[in-house]
């Protein structure tokens, strides 16, 4: 009985063998043709993840330059911008989970609440649907929160250079 069974266990193996043989030339070439055409895809975003990291890597020296303290620190700022950012959007459950995080990091929430009330101050330009406005104000709140240093809406300067035509 034993014998039998390590025969048709024999039997199965070979027939899987020959199997994975038959369709292991289809599916490697198959495998090959895509892997092929992703490196040409992933090399694009390659490089601007590279300008993006590097731009990270300033907006947190020019952080620790412009800040003395805490917020200054990579870990503050990174959660700090989220929280203020998540609050004007009004999504207070997530910003009180990142707020949490922030208060375990040791950051000053003082700070959180200055950046906020500049936001709050200075957000009647902010376009809905441009992240980055939204993103460059949070910055410029975080860095100075008495007095930001926020560059002009294109917008704003283009409609107020024919009225003054």
């Amino acid at each position: 009985m034993s014998h039998r069974a390590f025969t048709m266990a024999g039997g199965v193996c070979a027939v899987f063998f020959l199997l994975a043989a038959a369709v292991g030339p289809v599916a490697s070439s198959a495998f090959a043709q895509s892997k092929d055409a992703k490196p040409a895809d992933k090399a694009a975003p390659a490089g601007r993840e590279a300008g993006k990291e590097a731009n990270k890597v300033d907006e947190y020296a020019e952080a620790q330059h412009a800040l003395s303290g805490p917020a200054g620190n990579p870990e503050c700022f990174w959660l700090g911008r989220r929280v203020v950012g998540l609050l004007w959007r009004d999504d207070l459950d997530t910003a009180f989970r990142h707020l949490d995080l922030y208060d375990r990091f040791g950051c000053p929430s003082a700070h959180i609440q200055a950046s906020f009330r500049c936001l709050i101050e200075h957000g009647n330009n902010i376009d809905p649907k441009a992240a980055d406005t939204l993103n460059a104000r949070i910055q410029a709140c975080w860095l100075s929160p008495a007095a930001p240093v926020i560059p002009a809406p294109a917008a704003a300067a283009a409609a107020s250079s024919p009225a003054s035509h």
